[in-house]
């Protein structure tokens, strides 16, 4: 299973290890400060260093996933990731658009499961 690993400087600039994950464990102030913060907008995104820029990009789009599919955040997040950073901005802004790609994303993980269940059958 994919796990998207990134790490961040804290507030107190304390390295600080995120992990993105099936069945991570979110600790719920950080999530709700989170969600306090303002909108990221890409004059902030590219005041970042490049590494940074994706974790601050999950940082928002995971806690939205996990409240569609909280089962598969960890994974929708981490293909949604490997989108244009552009791309991402547009779709926290537009909740259709992202509602859209996480549906895709789904649609992707549920044929990609059918088909080694089928596999596994052939092998047998």
């Amino acid at each position: 299973k994919a796990v998207v690993s990134t790490q961040s400087t804290g507030a107190n600039g304390a390295q600080q290890r995120t992990r993105y994950g099936q069945g991570a464990v979110r600790n719920p102030i950080m999530q709700a400060d989170l969600m306090n913060q303002e909108p990221l907008t890409p004059q902030v995104l590219n005041a970042a260093r490049p590494e940074e820029q994706k974790q601050m990009l999950g940082e928002k789009l995971y806690p939205i996933i996990q409240s569609m599919q909280p089962e598969l955040a960890g994974k929708i997040t981490g293909m949604l990731l490997e989108m244009e950073n552009s791309e991402i901005l547009h779709m926290l802004e537009d909740s259709a658009s992202l509602t859209s790609k996480v549906n895709e994303a789904v649609a992707v993980l549920q044929a990609h499961q059918q088909k080694l269940a089928d596999q596994q059958k052939i092998a047998k």
